[in-house]
Parts: C-alpha cells; sequence; structure tokens
C-alpha cells in the first residue's frame, strides 16, 4: 500500500477498494466514503459558469482533472487558492455552492479547483487515505501541486500566498496536502475533514470518521513533521471547521486537528480568545508568538456535515444552498479574511512599524485606537486577530460592530504612496465591555444539547475552554459559568455569577 504502484496494478488495487468500501458501506449504511450520506447532484445552473479547464499541467500521476476561474482584470502578483470538492461532487458543483468565486472577486484572487473521478474512486472521493496519493511528490498530490504551479504560470500569481481549502474527503486531502507541502501553502481550511494521515487504508479511513484515534497532540504533531521536507521551519496557518451536529465526520476530528496544529505551532490547547460569530458558530483562536492567529477552530452549533455557506448579498454573506452546502455562516469568507486575503499587497513595504499602539477606549461594541504617525506613510492598515478590518489616513481608528464581552488583539502598519504595506506593530490587547456571565447547571447530555459544550469519544468537554466534564450521558451534572461568548469553565465549587 504504501509503495507505488504501475497503472495496472493500481487499478487493480483500485478496484478492490471500491468492492471494500461497498462492504463498509453496506454495514455504515451509507455508500460514500466520506461525503456523508447520499449526495444526487442535479444540473448546475452555472453548466460550469466562469470555470476554464486546463490541460497539459505536467504528469499528473494522479489522472485529476484542473479547473480554473479567474475575476475579471486579475492584476499579476494575486494569491491562490485551491478548492478541493467533496465525494460525489465534482469541480463545477463546489464552484457553484461554495462561496468561493464570489469571495475570490471581492478580494482578487484565483482559483485552481481540482477535479477526481469515479476511475480513481468509486465515490469520486479524492483519495486521502491512500499513501500512494496522499504523501509527497505521489499520485494525486503532486497532480495538485503540479497545478499550483501551472496556475501561478498562467496568472502570473503570488507564490507566497498560495492556498488550499477542501470539504469532507477534500477537507480530508487538504490536511494531508498542507503537511506534504508546507512550503508551497501559506494557509488551508479543513471543512468537515480529518487530521493529517489519520488513515493509510479503507478500513482505518471509517475509524478515522467515526472514531479518530486519541493520539496526543505531539504524535498528531509528529504526523505532520515527518511528512513534511527535512528542517521544516515555517507551517501553513490552518482553519478547522466542524459541525456539532455531523454524524458523518465526527466533531472529535476537530479536536484532534487542533491538537495536531496547535502543536506543530507549538501554541498549546487552550485558545487565545473565543468569539461568538454569527449561525451558531464559535471561533476560537491560538495565536503564535508574534501575536497573530496561527490556528482557528469554528465550530457550528447543529450544523451536519457539509459546508457552511450564507447565501445572500450581505458583505459577510456567499454562496448558495444544496446538498451539503448548509445555511449557517460563509466559511469561504471567514476563511479568506482569516489567510489575509482581504488585506490586498502583502507586507513587502519598508516603512517601519508603528510605535505606541495604544487602546484609547472601549464600548460594548467598540475599540477605539491610536498610534504615532509614520514619517511618508499615506494610510494605515489595521488588523484585528491578524484580518484586516479597515484603513485609515490618520494615527487612529475605531473598530465597531462588535459583540460584547469579546477579547481581540489589534497591529497596525504604515502604508506608502504605492500601496506597499509596512511592517506590523507590536500587537495591543482590548476587550468590549458590557458582556454579563452566566450560570448553568445540567446534565453533561443537557450541556451539550444546548451548545455549551461537545462530546468526543464518549466524554463531554466544556465548549471554548475544553475543560473535560466526564462522561456524555443524563446522569452527570455539572455548573458551568459562561464568561464570554461561547466560552464556558467548570463552576461547581461556585458560580461567581
Amino acid at each position: 500500500m504504501g509503495q507505488s504502484h504501475p497503472p495496472a496494478r493500481r487499478t487493480k488495487g483500485r478496484r478492490f477498494a471500491a468492492r471494500v468500501r461497498r462492504r463498509f458501506a453496506a454495514v455504515a449504511g451509507t455508500v460514500l466514503v466520506l461525503a456523508g450520506g447520499l449526495l444526487a447532484v442535479g444540473p448546475n445552473a452555472s453548466a460550469a459558469g466562469g470555470l476554464t479547464q486546463v490541460t497539459g499541467f505536467g504528469t499528473n500521476p494522479g489522472a485529476l482533472s484542473m479547473y480554473t476561474y479567474a475575476p475579471d482584470g486579475l492584476p499579476a502578483g494575486a494569491p491562490l487558492v485551491v478548492a478541493l470538492h467533496g465525494c460525489t461532487q465534482s469541480a463545477n458543483d463546489y464552484y457553484t455552492h461554495s462561496g468561493w468565486p464570489e469571495v475570490a472577486d471581492r478580494y482578487g484572487f484565483a482559483l485552481v479547483l481540482p477535479q477526481t473521478s469515479s476511475g480513481n474512486n468509486a465515490n469520486s472521493c479524492f483519495n486521502w487515505f491512500e499513501p500512494g496519493d496522499s504523501a509527497r511528490g505521489r499520485g494525486e498530490a503532486l497532480s495538485i501541486r503540479q497545478m499550483v504551479d501551472k496556475a501561478l504560470s498562467l496568472y502570473a500569481g503570488d507564490s507566497r500566498r498560495v492556498y488550499i481549502t477542501g470539504l469532507s474527503a477534500g477537507g480530508g486531502m487538504t490536511a494531508n496536502m498542507l503537511a506534504a507541502y508546507p512550503d508551497v501553502f501559506a494557509g488551508g481550511a479543513v471543512d468537515s475533514g480529518l487530521p493529517a494521515y489519520c488513515a493509510n487504508s479503507v478500513s482505518s479511513a471509517y475509524t478515522c470518521m467515526y472514531s479518530p484515534p486519541d493520539r496526543t497532540p505531539a504524535q498528531w504533531g509528529d504526523l505532520v513533521r515527518s511528512a513534511a521536507p527535512a528542517g521544516t521551519a515555517a507551517w501553513p496557518r490552518v482553519a478547522i471547521w466542524q459541525g456539532t451536529a455531523d454524524t458523518t465526520v465526527r466533531p472529535a476530528n476537530a479536536t484532534e486537528l487542533r491538537d495536531q496544529w496547535t502543536d506543530v505551532w507549538g501554541t498549546g490547547q487552550t485558545p487565545s480568545r473565543t468569539e461568538s460569530l454569527g449561525g451558531g458558530t464559535t471561533l476560537s483562536v491560538y495565536d503564535d508568538p508574534a501575536g497573530r492567529p496561527a490556528v482557528e477552530v469554528y465550530s457550528v452549533s447543529g450544523m451536519a456535515h457539509g459546508l457552511a455557506v450564507d447565501p445572500g448579498t450581505g458583505p459577510e454573506q456567499c454562496g448558495s444552498t444544496g446538498t451539503y452546502y448548509l445555511d449557517t455562516i460563509c466559511s469561504s469568507y471567514h476563511t479568506a479574511r482569516f489567510w489575509g486575503l482581504d488585506g490586498g499587497a502583502p507586507d513587502t513595504g519598508t516603512l517601519p512599524a508603528p510605535t505606541g499602539l495604544t487602546v484609547t477606549a472601549v464600548s460594548d461594541t467598540t475599540v477605539t485606537l491610536g498610534w504615532q504617525p509614520v514619517a511618508d506613510a499615506k494610510s494605515y492598515a489595521v488588523r484585528r486577530d491578524g484580518t484586516t478590518v479597515g484603513t485609515t489616513t490618520s494615527a487612529g481608528y475605531t473598530d465597531t460592530g462588535l459583540a460584547a464581552g469579546t477579547a481581540h488583539r489589534y497591529t497596525v502598519a504604515a502604508v506608502d504612496a504605492a500601496g506597499a504595506t509596512g511592517a506590523a506593530s507590536p500587537p495591543v490587547s482590548a476587550t468590549t465591555t458590557g458582556y454579563t456571565p452566566s450560570c448553568h447547571t445540567a446534565s453533561n447530555y443537557g450541556h451539550t444539547t444546548a451548545g455549551r459544550a461537545h462530546q468526543s469519544g464518549g466524554l463531554t468537554y466544556a465548549d471554548g475552554s475544553g475543560q473535560s466534564m466526564g462522561l456524555w450521558n443524563t446522569f452527570t451534572t455539572h455548573t458551568l459559568e459562561q464568561t464570554a461568548p461561547g466560552y464556558y469553565v467548570l463552576a461547581d465549587s461556585g458560580c461567581p455569577a
């Protein structure tokens, strides 16, 4: 399994694997290795709208198809995002529903949408669980890498700003690609997916989906480090999206993914802060030593298996509903902002970092900042939690529309007359006012169904803090104190609120 096979042997092996998949599917009551139940993709209104098929992109050992999308007038030096579909889906299905084309138009970057087929996998899944397809320089992984090179050449893209995302089986392959090619991808997003190299066979794929191994963070991190080139010191920034009601890829996978990538980054597993977003989503942020988000976990309360979308024309909306495209929150929008794709050019300017950044005022919904002016600066880019939230020509800025009682970290950078952004300032932290802590006493089952906790492997953990609460049942009772939106701590000895 771990060796590269000649085409004839590989085809025979895939036919055998398909038979094994069908046997597992009958037992499990599904027909997919990793897309979540039955998925019948009907005709799409776009009929490949905007997608361009690209051929001749390399040796293509994984026998994949390459499709691209680029906004009109895309300038040279733009970022590139690779988006991997789920099982039985297609590049066009993902293009139509995921919201990535809308975000690409908004922020100005190119898309690559690889597509597999039933010839590779009986259910058109990316073979994230096959070592011959998911290791560096092999099979489908190498085909995707070759697509990146081709797209960068086609669009004169910025090789420092290449990102990858995927749903379900595409999410599993995304995690593997981030581990195998940290020198290619600056960031990634695993949507309803699995930890890197969780499985190396069909049978272990099912184990990972339904009950992932409870490895230590260091053990998970070692799988990434062993897959990467020797001596790798810079790692991609990783977003993890997971629905709490996902019965196809259990929420425990998000916990193991968090453990894996926070260990790689050396941040520990306690979040730097949490934030409540729309659609019942709780965001937990894990900062690197410089105060920039390295890993973000988006837990969507009550969402089943699929990709989070939010149809509409609002500034934070994108995508359209469909099978496994679920109306909750626009994951593509938030992921793009986490990667910094909303901030224009990277920090390539020569202007020094602003000094004296301070928080001058806070309210329930605003944070006001001030800093010392920088000579020759034409404007300033203000970043909240690593993402650009505004620009200003003055040495001060008020960030609005925040949730009460939430903590944020800010930096500011000077922008020169040519639009190049200089070095970022040291970060400052601010917490909005107005949040009133609350106490909740219930069984572990009750806390979980109310969205205050989550279960993994039959055990219960408090949302936000991750504190262990014991067995997931109706007999074990605890008191939780909500100290911030979406953040709960054990308070059995007395709840101050």
